[in-house]
């Protein structure tokens, strides 16, 4: 025993050689301990390894317990480790490792082939324990294809059988019942006789009772919770491949609408403007979408390695802060697009409230500045962002935390409420039969509908399963949720730039324009460039020419708004 020696700060090469040749337990806790070194317990037969309470120490040399018979019990809980060595870990039955918050990743599997119980910091490494036998255990079921008749009679407990009581046994693994090992006298004549495969040193202490029939499980601590099962971040195999369809549409579709409103010529408008703003808070979420798909490509099959690293660090609290800020800065744009729309339709005849590009910048000022606000304050600590692998705000443990998520929601609901109503609106505008032909009415009342269809798709279910989550009644696991996260979160960013833009006229001028300087598309510009020209000149003589607006030039109007 060797403790509260802060002096010692490193751990040599046969720091113990030559002290006896029996079973050792070792207690070197409470010292300055940073280092051990290559070949340190070299020449020991280790039967407990007690290196608790070394507040420094950061690392054990892969050849640390090189020349060492075990341990049986590694005990390294309260230390800076980072990684446990690679060679030694064979022997260990028993592994504490509390409070041990540096080490985020665990060595290979099969260097475990020993361990029946492991004590851990994190829920995450649990998971790469499951299910996880002794190396014995496979061997054995390797050899002994059939043994459900064996184990059957085995169970039945004839009194032909010898039993006896190991004391040397760790006690405190096993209970004494399970410490009893049994012998046949009349094991030559069993059908399934083992004795015949092993020899006589490698059937000492088995039990083909509780080795064999009834095999140990390993047990580990904490065990993982409903927010982070064990699984990948994305959980299923088809949401792995989608959301790389899904990213990649976002990401292309909303680039190129930014690239070509802001090359454009034209004059930049107060549509324009909203949909600039529209498609980068789009192409953000295709970002996290692309960070969380990369980051599971990366960790398939071995998250709960990385599990720590990742929810703990910059890169989960950078995704966290794109989806955030992207769903509310979309949210909030598309509102305002619905509500301008709205009152150029409404006043469309009334130059003189016509909405302008100074007070659009204001509005949309004030968007950015909630959005940010909103997506910020999981960082400083109301909700959080480390919850889940997906990196959603979903930590409601603090009433705080709670109003923050229900605030969230409720302002999503509220937004989904004027967009429809603002819809209805302009729906009833444009259906006098005075103002727009029949054919065109239906033509607007198709395209409102898909844009408020839309709308409803991404926001009804995560909301409706988010709001009864805020309340602490959760309607859908964690790993069910990420099918909302793949298919409806991100509908309305992949959709905007096509609804909104995209198969818009005065869009596919300015993209054949642009292209046309690229050198491609020459003819499609040009064409566009007359219809241009002469829907100007048309206007220029119509407005010449009436005194007043005209019925047409109403209709006109309507039907522009509901093409921007």
């Amino acid at each position: 025993e060797l403790c509260d020696n802060l002096r010692m700060t490193t751990i040599p090469q046969n720091a113990f050689q030559g002290m006896n040749n029996e079973s050792l337990t070792l207690k070197l806790y409470k010292n300055g301990f940073e280092d051990i070194h290559s070949h340190a317990f070299n020449g020991t037969k280790l039967n407990q390894l007690i290196l608790k309470d070394n507040k420094n120490l950061r690392r054990i040399h892969n050849d640390a317990l090189r020349g060492a018979t075990g341990p049986d019990v590694l005990d390294i809980s309260s230390t800076a480790l980072e990684s446990l060595p690679s060679y030694g870990l064979e022997a260990i039955q028993v592994l504490n490792a509390t409070s041990s918050y540096s080490l985020k990743r665990l060595p290979p599997l099969d260097k475990f082939s020993s361990l029946l119980e492991a004590v851990l910091t994190y829920p995450s490494h649990c998971c790469a324990f499951r299910n996880l036998r002794t190396e014995k255990q496979n061997s054995w079921l390797s050899i002994f294809g059939n043994f459900s008749k064996e184990c059957e009679s085995t169970m039945r407990k004839p009194t032909n059988e010898i039993f006896y009581r190991d004391d040397s046994y760790n006690t405190s693994l096993w209970s004494a019942e399970k410490n009893t090992y049994l012998f046949r006298t009349d094991e030559e004549t069993s059908p399934y006789s083992y004795s015949a495969i092993f020899d006589d040193s490698e059937m000492t202490g088995f039990d083909f009772e509780y080795d064999f029939c009834q095999p140990k499980i390993l047990t580990c601590t904490p065990e993982p919770d409903a927010f982070n099962p064990c699984e990948d971040i994305l959980g299923y195999s088809f949401l792995r491949v989608l959301i790389w369809f899904i990213n990649i549409l976002a990401i292309a579709g909303n680039f190129t609408v930014l690239l070509v409103l802001v090359t454009s010529h034209y004059k930049l408008t107060v549509p324009r403007f909203l949909m600039c703003n529209l498609s980068f808070a789009d192409f953000c979420m295709g970002l996290y979408l692309l960070l969380i798909a990369s980051v599971d490509a990366q960790t398939s099959g071995q998250y709960y390695n990385h599990a720590i690293d990742w929810q703990t660090g910059s890169g989960c609290s950078t995704a966290g802060f794109f989806t955030v800020f992207a769903s509310e800065l979309s949210v909030y744009t598309l509102t305002v697009i619905t509500i301008e729309r709205w009152h150029t339709i409404t006043y469309a005849m009334q130059l003189d409230r016509k909405l302008r590009l100074r007070h659009a910048v204001p509005i949309m000022l004030g968007g950015w500045i909630f959005s940010i606000l909103i997506a910020v304050l999981p960082l400083l600590g109301v909700s959080s962002y480390m919850k889940v692998s997906i990196c959603l705000p979903m930590d409601i443990e603090t009433g705080l935390s709670q109003a923050y998520i229900l605030l969230i929601l409720v302002l999503n609901v509220v937004a989904f409420i004027v967009i429809c109503a603002c819809y209805i609106k302009i729906y009833i505008a444009v259906q006098n039969p005075e103002l727009v032909a029949a054919n065109k009415d239906t033509k607007v009342a198709k395209r409102m509908a898909i844009l408020i269809f839309t709308d409803f798709t991404c926001m009804a279910p995560i909301s409706f399963f988010a709001i009864s989550a805020a309340f602490k009644v959760p309607l859908i696991t964690v790993t069910n949720s990420k099918i909302l996260l793949v298919l409806f979160y991100p509908v309305n960013s992949c959709a905007n730039p096509f609804l909104y833009a995209i198969f818009t006229k005065a869009f596919q001028r300015d993209f054949f324009l642009l292209m046309s300087k690229l050198g491609c598309c020459k003819s499609r510009a040009e064409l566009y460039r007359m219809n241009y020209f002469s829907a100007y000149t048309s206007n220029c003589k119509n407005g010449s020419s009436a005194p007043g607006p005209s019925k047409a030039s109403q209709a006109l109007l309507l039907l522009s708004a509901l093409e921007k």
